[in-house]
């Protein structure tokens, strides 16, 4: 019991302490590289009997834990660590950690995330699992950027050459460049449409991507990888995409789509066998007995994280069981393409094209800032196009001399009633008529929340609904509306209270029932959330790079959504109604401490609904300088006396959705973007 109470002081210690000693090596405390002060950490030194399932339990808990041979190495990485205790791993203890809440762990300044999306295909119009990726790339890179992550680029755009697009032009007897406007447009349309904050919108028919292009072809023949030979196979056009006999499922490609035998054909070729040691070497397939389920998810150096765990197995396993062959990699039977660089009558290979996409939007070959936002390079892509991004993709920055990129995340597939999605069903699900049915933030809260990021997805009007009405507004927009009204009257008047005391003390006596660290947890949730995520990797002691590994939207939402539910719980238990008759100060203080806890969770909304959060933050008056998550634990309140707006509903509830997908509300939602198809036509009238 006595080693128990010594190592919980140790982990509820807010801020380590001002002695420290060095574990491990008996060195002497010295400062980090270019004089830095080294970063203190507060650790728990885990007994290294202990279970692999006990670790994994504390560590999702939040507990700051480290194995005692992992010291020597923090401290040569610019760390020092306070006094630490070793625990002995028992049912005790495990208990006891796992009540403790999480400490806040310094990595340093991370310096750099840059997220894609796939650049999409413009052959059709969008669907909505164009809206998901696009969706969940765009909520990683907002959160690294309110956790402090200065350098943050997102890019998206759309893949416009290959014979796909030059057959869909002929039918509609338009160029394939008009055509591609069009359709490229009513995807840029989409980006806006769900607030999408990119930083670049790449389209593949750019002077510029033309001109990367060309360089990473230069530098793939430089390297000796690109030979002229012929090809012959099975070729499907709606995968632009070669097929091996054994590649094929009842005589299909493996998407279900249709193949056709196509003869002999010159072609480049790409030297892909070459590197098929290296890419199990980069995805450390060669000691998968020996790692752990977490560990894998650490990037270093010349590694790249595939998740989840499931699709980087997939990954592997194709490595280690089929022979690469060479990779055709131009076409002559279209000219709708990147001409080969001194042989026009080639056009590259439309996925060889494709790929470079992901340079050409950082910049790449002529502004020097593109190797800076590469360093985090994460891939946001649907499953059915992992093995070009976690095969094909690896092996040309090899080959070029380009750093592999830190991480490919996978999501599933989208289904409707249990259905798959396809146009012959005709269940296809537009992107936009969701906007128009249920609203722009319950449409993103729902493809968040609704699925852990990687499984597949079942589309239902019955879920939205029950995210839109059921915790939306009935949980989250209540609460929000209750508190906010009852400021705006006598004795607050619309002002931001003043009290006297701690909120905590307040949290305390009014609802006893409440947990008493409910105030802490709130203006932690990024701490909480963080490592449903992304990992940070240190590699030179100095910076870090935001790895974006997880993804677990589903998880760190559920942070939010446990602080909301404990938030409605203290506002009935207090319930400041009957206390504004016989105690108006004491109907005060539990408005305060109500308003913080709104507060909390409108900053943390910020990266999954910005504009819900927007319109909370603008209610309850906190300046847009102070709404980044470290102003979470920045301040215990609301400037006194700040003013706050006249409440209106955050979340409307939809009152009926019908069969056709149209919805009544109390209070409409903001109006929806033009509709993609006069988008698309206005494009094609220019």
């Amino acid at each position: 019991r006595d080693e128990l109470s010594r190592a919980m002081t140790v982990l509820t210690a807010k801020m380590p302490q001002t002695s420290t000693t060095e574990a491990s090596t008996g060195r002497r405390r010295r400062r980090g590289r270019c004089g830095a002060p080294r970063r203190t950490l507060g650790l728990v030194v885990m007994a290294s009997c202990a279970a692999k399932t006990t670790v994994r339990a504390l560590v999702h808990s939040g507990a700051p834990l480290i194995s005692s041979k992992k010291t020597t190495a923090l401290c040569r990485r610019g760390f020092s660590t306070t006094t630490t205790t070793t625990l002995p791993m028992n049912a005790v203890t495990q208990r006891a950690l796992l009540r403790l809440p999480p400490l806040r762990m310094s990595t340093g300044p991370r310096d750099s995330l840059y997220v894609t999306t796939p650049i999409y295909y413009v052959n059709a119009a969008p669907h909505v699992g164009h809206a998901y990726t696009s969706v969940a790339a765009d909520a990683a890179a907002r959160f690294a950027r309110l956790d402090g992550t200065p350098c943050t680029f997102l890019a998206t755009g759309t893949d416009e050459h290959g014979e796909k697009v030059e057959e869909s032009a002929r039918a509609q007897g338009v160029e394939p460049l008009e055509f591609a406007t069009s359709v490229s447009t009513t995807f840029r349309q989409l980006a806006d449409a769900y607030d999408v904050s990119y930083d670049a919108f790449v389209r593949t028919t750019d002077a510029a991507h033309k001109k990367t292009v060309e360089d990473i072809w230069s530098k793939l023949v430089a390297a000796g990888d690109i030979y002229l030979g012929a090809y012959e196979g099975w070729y499907c056009v709606r995968d632009e995409c070669y097929y091996a006999e054994s590649d094929l499922v009842d005589g299909k490609a493996p998407t279900g789509a249709e193949v056709e035998w196509r003869e002999k054909e010159p072609s480049y070729f790409f030297r892909l066998s070459k590197y098929q040691d290296a890419l199990l070497e980069l995805y450390g397939a060669a000691d998968d007995e020996s790692e752990s389920e977490s560990s894998w998810s650490l990037a270093k150096g010349q590694r790249t994280t595939i998740a989840p765990m499931s699709r980087r197995n997939e990954v592997v396993s194709f490595l280690k069981t089929e022979t690469l062959r060479d990779l055709s990699v131009s076409r002559t039977t279209f000219t709708w393409g990147v001409p080969v660089p001194g042989d026009a009558d080639h056009v590259v290979y439309v996925w060889i094209d494709a790929l470079c996409n992901y340079l050409t939007a950082i910049g790449y070959p002529d502004h020097k800032e593109w190797q800076e936002r590469w360093r985090g390079a994460t891939h946001v892509v649907g499953k059915d196009i992992l093995r070009f991004h976690a095969v094909y993709w690896p092996a040309m920055c090899l080959s070029a001399g380009i750093p592999v990129p830190e991480a490919i995340v996978a999501h599933g597939w989208w289904t409707k009633d249990g259905e798959k999605i396809s146009k012959s069903l005709g269940n296809v699900v537009d992107p936009f008529d969701l906007l128009d049915t249920y609203g722009l933030d319950a449409t993103r809260y729902f493809l968040l929340a609704d699925v852990p990021f990687g499984a597949d997805g079942d589309f239902s009007q019955r879920a939205v609904l029950a995210a839109a009405n059921g915790y939306l507004a009935n949980a989250v927009g209540n609460f929000a509306q209750r508190v906010c009204t009852m400021l705006t009257k006598a004795p607050c008047a619309g002002v931001a209270p003043e009290v006297e005391g701690s909120l905590a003390e307040i949290l305390a006596k009014h609802a006893p029932d409440s947990p008493p660290d409910l105030l802490e947890t709130a203006r932690t949730l990024p701490d909480r959330m963080r490592p449903h995520l992304y990992t940070s990797s240190n590699d030179d002691g100095s910076t870090t790079t935001t790895t974006t590994t997880n993804l677990r939207f589903d998880l760190a939402l559920r942070e939010i959504e446990a602080v909301v539910r404990e938030a409605n719980r203290y506002f009935d238990s207090a319930k400041p109604w009957t206390l504004k008759k016989t105690d108006p100060a004491a109907m005060t203080d539990v408005l305060a401490v109500a308003l913080e806890l709104l507060r909390c969770v409108a900053i943390a909304y910020q990266p999954f609904m910005p504009r819900a959060a927007e319109r909370m933050l603008d209610q309850i008056g906190v300046p847009p300088d102070e709404r980044s998550f470290a102003d979470l634990a920045a301040r215990e309140c609301l400037e006194p006396g700040t003013p706050l707006q006249k409440p209106t509903p955050i979340f409307p509830k939809i009152e009926s959705v019908g069969e056709d997908g149209d919805a009544g509300a109390s209070a409409p939602p903001p109006p929806p973007p033009p509709k993609k198809q006069k988008v698309a036509a206005a494009a094609a009238s220019k």
